[in-house]
């Protein structure tokens, strides 16, 4: 989940078990199952009210991400330079990090390894600026739904959820800032309602005044020892692999398809990713008896489930944060052209 544009999840169960009473309660109830069209109507707009807010604003902040059992803590510094957006996120816990993001790239500097990680950015939107495409997949495929209001880093908040309409993909959780249109605070839930990420605003200044330098690399240009690596993940040679997934859930869509170099691995490997819109799926086809994958069925890493198949000569490797049930729906379901 990136922080500044980040998926996120509706843990609505345990609103849902109720906070309201009496009257109160079912006039509340009846006025959120009356309203379901007009809120669908509504999302494009708040859509595009957040990804407004997340490009145009300057802020600086602390964020606390978790993944599993993993948490970090981070200093946020984002400028929009006359349409330029630059970020600079430093860890402030573990090993030391800095990573740079501009419209084109993305800088990762290691000062103990002395190393410098270079990859594009990503070659699709990022929630929350999604296409008019992305934009109906969700609506058709999740119930979007206002929730309860409150404080996220000091800051009065609204929370909003796309909850899936099936079985076959994680809720998503947001906190805004009523003032800005900020995203605050956002989750990912399974199906279990049990939180797997999660990112927050701990504290967080909006419209501050930011220098350029605030957002340029601690160690500037290339210094003696250093390394540069460019990430081979961001580079995808986009052509037809020739092969497909014949069962895909309703509202994801291919965003790439090509080969990618990847390490330990004797030959390119084909890749094929695909999205609904708030999370993407990865499937990867490389020759059986490579280098050596991970074991055939389901496993787990965090939110992430990961299916492995044999299909014929060639292992399919199906990632992603959706449940078990679509991982394997998919890796079963892809086949040669």
């Amino acid at each position: 989940m990136d922080p500044t544009g980040a998926r996120s999840d509706a843990g609505a169960a345990a609103v849902r078990r109720g906070r309201l009473a009496g009257p109160v309660a079912t006039l509340a109830l009846a006025a959120m199952l009356a309203a379901p069209a007009a809120l669908a109507q509504d999302a494009p707009a708040w859509l595009a009210r957040v990804a407004a807010a997340a490009a145009d604003l300057n802020y600086v902040g602390t964020i606390v991400y978790q993944h599993g059992l993993r948490v970090e803590t981070s200093r946020l510094v984002h400028l929009n330079d006359r349409g330029n957006p630059m970020e600079k996120l430093v860890n402030l816990d573990g090993p030391a990090r800095e990573i740079i993001r501009s419209a084109t790239e993305v800088r990762a500097y290691y000062p103990d390894a002395r190393v410098i990680r270079i990859e594009p950015r990503a070659f699709r939107n990022a929630f929350p600026a999604l296409s008019a495409a992305e934009q109906k997949a969700l609506v058709d495929n999740f119930d979007f739904r206002k929730l309860e209001s409150g404080r996220v880093a000091g800051l009065d908040a609204q929370a909003w959820a796309f909850e899936p309409k099936d079985g076959l993909r994680f809720g998503h959780k947001f906190w805004v800032d009523n003032a800005t249109g900020l995203l605050l605070k956002a989750s990912v839930s399974n199906e279990r309602g049990e939180i797997v990420e999660q990112f927050s605003f701990t504290d967080l200044s909006i419209g501050a005044r930011i220098d350029p330098e605030m957002v340029k690399p601690t160690w500037a240009g290339i210094a003696a020892g250093w390394s540069i690596q460019r990430s081979p993940l961001g580079d995808i040679d986009q052509r037809d692999t020739g092969w497909t997934v014949g069962k895909l859930p309703a509202g994801f869509s291919k965003i790439a398809e090509g080969y990618r170099e990847l390490r330990n691995r004797p030959e390119p490997v084909a890749h094929l990713v695909y999205s609904d819109g708030l999370v993407a799926v990865s499937v990867f086809i490389e020759k059986a008896g490579g280098a050596q994958p991970r074991p055939p069925g389901r496993s787990q890493h965090g939110g992430t489930n990961v299916y492995v198949r044999p299909v014929d000569d060639r292992v399919v490797t199906v990632l992603g944060e959706v449940p078990a049930t679509t991982v394997r729906q998919i890796a079963n379901s892809v086949s040669r052209r």
